[in-house]
């Protein structure tokens, strides 16, 4: 989105007091509230990366370090968060359990993306018995909700962190392969393409060459938009009791074991919810402007 030039300014100054005059300015403050958004996201997400790296350097407390005189703690000095029903502070285990959040999301992200770039690929590029197998498959998938195949992955192989990662990553397999296999399709037909295969390349160099980077250059944006939605995946796991398992630090347990106390300490609750909102908040200002620098726009 460009910036206002001085003859809009003139002409918000001629019609100043009118409706028109009052979008322009609103379009002028767009650009500077978007940079805004970014920046902060940005900071926040970096701030988060310090937590998932090193949590010790910003939690004050041990997050398991249970303290019998302080439960239930309201906001203090001491205690900036409070403090949960066995006495350990709340922004401590806010800080460790960006960890065990950001594993779940980046990781489940990975396999999703690996998964349903081989899928997409191979059904791209492959004969059309093959094409119609694997997207009839997919297309039975995609059927059923993201939550509920994890469920399924979860009931076969349990919960915890490791198996909630998994469980989320493999639900989202069919997704990113109908959109790799719809970008495979449209890639091979490209005069590029045919220029590769006049020059004696073998179908294999093709697709490793030409094919699939340029497949997965609209992919990139999704891939971080989903960071955030397989993070709220993970910590809805968690709520259930079926991902993290007390007494580890995060944010979808923390809102289960707090939702117990929510009329004593709503904070409990308030805390890492409010962590999962902004996380998923920030991932997505940030995969809007990666998805702009790819297709050339900037505001």
């Amino acid at each position: 989105m460009t910036a206002v030039t001085a003859s809009d300014a003139r002409r918000a100054f001629v019609l100043n007091g009118t409706p028109e005059a009052a979008a322009l300015q609103a379009a002028s403050r767009r650009p500077v509230l978007a940079r805004v958004a970014l920046w902060a996201s940005v900071a926040f997400l970096a701030l988060l990366g310090v937590a998932w790296v090193a949590p010790d350097v910003l939690a004050p407390y041990d997050p398991l370090a249970v303290d019998l005189r302080a439960i239930l703690a309201l906001p203090s000095p001491a205690h900036p968060l409070g403090t949960d029903d066995a006495g350990r502070d709340v922004l401590s285990r806010l800080i460790h359990g960006a960890g065990a959040s950001l594993s779940i999301g980046f990781g489940a992200t990975v396999i999703g993306a690996i998964g349903g770039c081989m899928f997409g690929i191979v059904a791209g590029l492959g004969p059309r018995w093959l094409d119609a197998v694997i997207m009839r498959a997919v297309d039975c998938l995609v059927a059923v909700p993201d939550i509920l195949l994890a469920l399924i992955v979860i009931s076969i192989a349990g919960g915890g962190t490791f198996n909630a990662l998994v469980a989320v990553g493999i639900a989202s397999i069919p997704s990113y392969a109908r959109i790799i296999r719809a970008q495979a399709h449209q890639v091979k037909v490209a005069p590029y393409i045919e220029a590769a295969r006049t020059l004696g390349l073998s179908g294999l160099d093709v697709a490793a060459r030409h094919v699939f980077p340029n497949a997965f250059r609209p992919l990139i944006p999704v891939i971080a938009l989903r960071v955030g939605g397989a993070i709220g995946a993970g910590a809805g796991l968690s709520f259930l009791g079926l991902g993290a398992q007390p007494p580890q630090a995060e944010w979808g347990a923390m809102i289960s074991a707090g939702r117990n106390f929510l009329v004593n300490d709503p904070y409990l609750v308030l805390w890492p919810a409010l962590a999962v909102t902004v996380t998923v908040l920030a991932i997505g200002v940030v995969a809007r402007e990666i998805k702009q620098r790819l297709e050339g726009r900037a505001d």
